[in-house]
């Protein structure tokens, strides 16, 4: 097959989004080599985020009026282009296709991570909204076939956006493969020294917003006087001035926040954790929590929606936005040696679920079926 992606976010998104796109093309290179593929970017990062694989082309705009309005080609002129390219399949990685796919005989399918706007409308300027809202239900109307990245984003598609069940295949997404594996000792060491790293410490990876209620662990753990400091790594948003704000007013000391991280560093973070909190109130999947888990680090995550899905029987778990809750699970799991134990080992069991071997072969399945 001759397959396109929309691989924009693979060159120039360092988180979710582009950690999806990257694990996406890697794994089907690497199982799926007889097939062709094409990466359809606007741009590449000059820090070089990502370098794809040697049997996957990279296409760049490629006239002027494209290089200049990028954001354009990208929704509209491309369509030509993947025509004119031969292109057979498209996959859109995130959430969109181009305007108007429908009409070629490109066939086309979208993976959506999540509706986020529409159930927390709130936390989004209504301008993004309009935005999201136009290209997704472009994409879900368009596409030959959707995938979903789990069954709370599924049924949140035929709830909110009237999607058709019949186009709807859940495939769940993994993680980089650099979680699989025990960081040497000399390495953990490393990295314990180049983050200056507390002896031992709680862990919240993900971008500092409020949906994933980082102000809830710190007040967990400063209000129940927990004895462990909390290690926070993520993107800020404006949500982190009220995170800031109370662990000044408080006089909090035992929170250590980066905002810039190596991701080949992440795994031995992970890996010296006493546990990994993420009591976020919506996610579409929560990747963390998936690395957490092949890490062997005990999780403690938010009950109801699709976090339960990842977390599995690897994860302790707690209603978001309740305090006392949380703390009570952070004591416990700390307390604990026989649970931690349990829940490492449930965790590994459960991830090895989510590995490209099982996820990939999904994704071409779905392909050769649009093929058909």
């Amino acid at each position: 097959m001759q397959i396109g992606f929309d691989a924009k976010r693979a060159f120039t998104n360092n988180t979710g989004l582009g950690n999806y796109s990257r694990f996406t093309i890697n794994a089907l290179c690497r199982y799926y080599p007889e097939n062709s593929y094409a990466l359809y970017t606007t741009s590449r990062e000059q820090n070089k985020l990502y370098d794809p694989p040697p049997n996957a082309l990279t296409c760049l705009p490629d006239t002027p009026w494209a290089n200049q309005l990028k954001g354009y080609w990208r929704s509209y002129g491309i369509v030509k282009r993947l025509v004119r390219d031969t292109i057979e399949l498209y996959h859109g990685l995130s959430n969109e296709l181009p305007v108007g796919i429908e009409k070629t005989r490109v066939k086309s399918v979208v993976t959506i991570h999540d509706l986020i706007f529409m159930r927390h409308p709130e936390m989004y300027k209504p301008l993004d909204r309009k935005i999201y809202l136009a290209k997704t239900s472009n994409a879900v109307k368009s596409a030959d076939r959707i995938i979903a990245i789990s069954r709370q984003t599924r049924d949140d598609l035929l709830e909110l956006l009237g999607a058709d069940e019949e186009k709807i295949r859940i495939v769940y997404q993994g993680c980089n493969p650099w979680f699989y594996a025990s960081a040497p000792k000399d390495k953990l060491a490393e990295i314990r020294m180049k983050y200056s790293l507390p002896g031992s410490y709680v862990l919240y990876v993900g971008t500092i917003e409020e949906r994933k209620n980082l102000l809830d662990i710190v007040q967990a753990i400063h209000t129940h006087s927990l004895d462990i400091p909390l290690v926070a790594i993520g993107r800020k948003t404006r949500y982190f001035d009220k995170v800031r704000d109370y662990i000044e007013k408080n006089s909090v000391k035992n929170v250590i926040i980066h905002h810039h991280i190596l991701n080949h560093d992440l795994p031995a973070i992970y890996q010296q954790a006493e546990a990994f909190i993420y009591p976020s109130s919506y996610e579409g999947f929560g990747i963390p929590v998936l690395e957490a888990l092949n890490s062997g680090t005990p999780v403690i995550t938010s009950r109801g929606g699709c976090l339960e899905e990842t977390a599995g029987k690897g994860g302790l778990l707690v209603n978001p936005g309740d305090i006392e809750e949380l703390a009570s699970a952070i004591q416990t799991l700390l307390s604990d040696s026989e649970l931690r134990t349990r829940l490492i080992k449930a965790g590994k069991e459960h991830a090895l679920g989510f590995r490209e071997e099982h996820t990939v072969p999904g994704l071409i399945s779905i392909y050769k079926d649009c093929m058909k």
